[in-house]
C-alpha cells in the first residue's frame, strides 16, 4: 500500500514514453497479466448461469479493464480488441455484438490520451515508436540465431549473447528478451523448447474449444474464457514477453490446469 500511495503521490503522466505502473517495470506487464483474467471474466459475465458468478465477473472486469485501459499498452489494446471480437462472435446475437464491439473500439481509440498513445505507434518517424525498436531487436535476434540455431542463447543468456549482433540497431536498452513469443522461446529454450511450447498452446486451444462446445453447462463459460485467454496471450506475445516472468508463467499454467479440470469434472473426455 505504501508503494502504491508513493507512486500516486509522485505520478506524472507522459504518454510519449512508458506510463507509470507502480509495482511493475513496464506498462505492458499490467496488460499482459490482466487480459487473460479479462477473457475468463468476460466469458463468465456473458454466459454464466449463476447470477452471483456474473456479478463477481463484472466486478473483476471493471478492475482489470480499467487497469488495462490506463496502462496505455498498445499491444494490450490489440489483444483486448481481438478478445472482444472473438467473444462477440461466439454469441447468438453476434450480428449485433460484433458491430457494437467495433464501434466501441473506435470510440475508445478516439479518447484523447488513448489517441495520443496510439499516434506514436502509427508514425514510424516518431522516436517513441516502439515497433521500429522491436524490428531492429528482431533482426539482431535472427542474426544471433543463425549462429546458435539449436540451443539459442540459453536461459537468461539473451542480453549477453545478442550484444555482438546489435550493429546499427536503434535500441539502446539492455533487453533481456527479444519481445516476440516465438523468438522468446527459441532463444531461451532452443528449438526443442519452442516446439514443446507450441504443442502445449495448440493442445490447450483445441482442448478448451472442444470443451466449450460440449462440456457441462457450468464449465463451458470457463473453457471459452481460457480459450480466449490463450489467444490473447499469443496475440500480445507477437510483440512482447507473455511467459518468461513469474506471474505470467504461473497464470499460464493455472489457466491450462483449470481448462483440463473442466474437461475431467465436466463429464467429458477430450483428447489433446
Amino acid at each position: 500500500a505504501f508503494v502504491v500511495l508513493q507512486a500516486a503521490r509522485h505520478h506524472t503522466l507522459n504518454l510519449a514514453g512508458a506510463p507509470p505502473v507502480v509495482i511493475y517495470t513496464t506498462q505492458n506487464a499490467v496488460a499482459l497479466f490482466c487480459i487473460p483474467l479479462i477473457a475468463v471474466a468476460a466469458s463468465l459475465a456473458l454466459y454464466a448461469r449463476d447470477r452471483m458468478e456474473r456479478l463477481i465477473s463484472v466486478a473483476v472486469l471493471l478492475v482489470t479493464g480499467a487497469g488495462t485501459l490506463l496502462s496505455f499498452s498498445r499491444a494490450g489494446y490489440l489483444a483486448l480488441a481481438v478478445l472482444a471480437l472473438l467473444l462477440a462472435a461466439t454469441h447468438p446475437r453476434r450480428w449485433i455484438l460484433v458491430p457494437a464491439v467495433v464501434v466501441a473500439g473506435v470510440v475508445v481509440s478516439r479518447i484523447p490520451p488513448v489517441a495520443s498513445r496510439l499516434g506514436h505507434e502509427v508514425n514510424f518517424a516518431d522516436p517513441n515508436n516502439s515497433l521500429v525498436e522491436r524490428y531492429q531487436l528482431w533482426k539482431a535476434t535472427l542474426r544471433m540465431l543463425r549462429d546458435h540455431p539449436v540451443f539459442g542463447s540459453g536461459l537468461s543468456g539473451f542480453a549477453d549473447t545478442v550484444a555482438p549482433y546489435r550493429r546499427g540497431a536503434v535500441f539502446t536498452d539492455r533487453l533481456i528478451y527479444p519481445h516476440n513469443i516465438v523468438l522468446n522461446f527459441w532463444t531461451e529454450a532452443g528449438l526443442l523448447g519452442l516446439a514443446a511450447f507450441t504443442w502445449i498452446v495448440v493442445a490447450g486451444l483445441r482442448l478448451c474449444w472442444r470443451a466449450w462446445r460440449s462440456a457441462s453447462r457450468d464449465w463451458r463459460p470457463i473453457e471459452l474464457g481460457i480459450f480466449l485467454a490463450l489467444v490473447a496471450i499469443v496475440v500480445h506475445g507477437l510483440v512482447d514477453v507473455p511467459y518468461w516472468k513469474n506471474d505470467l508463467s504461473t497464470e499460464f499454467w493455472v489457466l491450462l490446469a483449470v481448462g483440463w479440470a473442466g474437461v475431467r469434472w465436466g463429464g467429458q473426455e477430450v483428447e489433446a
